[in-house]
């Protein structure tokens, strides 16, 4: 599960660089990953996305999450993801 876990955060990351966010993966003493994302024109408005795969037979297998826990957008299109989360953090006129 961990492998997964990295290459699809990693992907993540690409894509949200490419909208102008910093983003990076990191690991807590724990072992959890997540993606950290920051808008650096607004370094308030920030969140972590986390990756895990689906609970139920009927979903896609891997989803992106929020940091509450509410799923984002299936990991199979990181780049969906990264337009969902680039919107939600962009700054008033941005």
């Amino acid at each position: 599960m961990g492998d997964d876990t990295i290459g699809h955060l990693e992907r993540l990351v690409a894509e949200l660089d490419a909208r102008g966010l910093l983003a990076r993966v990191v690991q807590t003493q724990s072992g959890r990953r997540f993606v950290r994302v920051i808008n650096p024109n607004a370094t308030s408005l920030s969140e972590n996305v986390t990756c895990r795969p689906a609970a139920a037979a009927d979903l896609p297998d891997w989803w992106y999450c929020w940091s509450w826990g509410e799923r984002l957008h299936t990991a199979d299109d990181p780049a969906g993801a990264a337009t969902k989360v680039a919107r939600v953090l962009a700054a008033v006129g941005e």
